[in-house]
């Protein structure tokens, strides 16, 4: 799993940053692509990046505002352009379907492909054997939401050793094994998957969040999350202004982070009074004094989602 940001800046973009789109790559898993928010010229960072349209199996809208969807209907048309005729999933609140329809409709965009729009208040909007998809609802001006992403822990490796002992050499046995199948051996012997399977993998569990101020709903998404993507539009000398326009600051991403005890935290979402990375510095460092494993999302940054040891 990798996490890659197409766009880290706030309500319009700059000649740094694009405004908010992040991909979640799942590449083992399932090989495809999942994209959290679609800002204006999204498809443009898109190009730019190691990132194919081919792979985009789910997008996960936060809210409706522009800097958040804007991009959807071009990467929705020109996935289709691309001759990418596998299905797409559409999560978002609502509106997102008037909206995606309207949009389609009017420039009378053509969607060779079969597109399922879902408009959601939270909770479980998908589970399959790897993961699961939850939402809550956060304080913003527009509905906004979150999105928390749990990977199902993963069978163990098989225990070499034991099944040496067993005389059982690799083959199809050990794949019935690996499965959590019991065998039975040419000498009429049976081995057990639980006697020679090592501990399980825990999955891992990235948080995604839309704009907010503090609210309960955070927390419950962010819940030893191993990796939690907070905005952080401001830092706490304008806590006045966040609250006004229902945004967060880098300190109280920070506290969110320290409260839910997750073990990683990107700030994102950027004013564009920032300008660039040296000017996120203070907002960095106002982070870190509460919260140390922080970092900043930073456009076209990938970054590798690592399982708990």
């Amino acid at each position: 799993m990798e996490l890659y940001f197409l766009g880290t800046n706030a309500g319009v973009p700059t000649l740094q940053r694009n405004v908010t789109s992040i991909a979640l790559r799942l590449l083992e898993e399932r090989r495809s692509l999942w994209l959290f928010d679609c800002g204006e010229g999204t498809q443009h960072q898109i190009l730019k990046s190691p990132l194919k349209l081919s792979k985009l199996e789910k997008v996960f809208i936060t809210h409706m505002h522009g800097d958040h969807v804007f991009g959807l209907p071009g990467l929705l048309s020109s996935r289709g352009a691309q001759g990418v005729t596998s299905p797409l999933t559409i999560y978002g609140p609502p509106g997102i379907k008037p909206f995606i329809e309207t949009t389609l409709s009017i420039s009378q965009s053509r969607v060779p492909y079969t597109m399922e729009v879902i408009e959601h208040t939270g909770g479980v909007l998908f589970e399959d054997d790897n993961f699961l998809v939850e939402s809550a609802k956060l304080d913003h001006r527009a509905e906004s939401y979150g999105y928390r992403i749990v990977e199902k822990d993963l069978p163990g490796s098989l225990d070499l050793k034991r099944l040496a002992d067993y005389g059982l050499k690799p083959g199809p046995l050990y794949g019935k094994l690996k499965r959590g199948e019991s065998v039975e051996l040419g000498d009429g012997r049976w081995i057990h998957a639980s006697d020679v399977l090592l501990t399980p993998k825990k999955g891992r569990v990235v948080t995604i969040l839309g704009d907010t101020r503090p609210c309960p709903g955070v927390e419950t998404l962010a819940k030893g999350a191993d990796l939690l993507v907070h905005e952080a539009t401001f830092m706490e000398d304008l806590s006045e202004l966040a609250h006004e326009y229902y945004h967060s600051t880098a300190k109280q991403a920070a506290e969110a982070a320290k409260r839910a005890e997750a073990r990683l935290l990107f700030l994102t979402h950027f004013s564009s009074r920032y300008k660039d990375i040296e000017h996120l510095q203070p907002l960095l460092k106002e982070a870190q004094e509460i919260f140390e494993n922080t970092r900043l999302a930073e456009d076209f940054g990938l970054y590798p989602i690592q399982r708990k040891s």
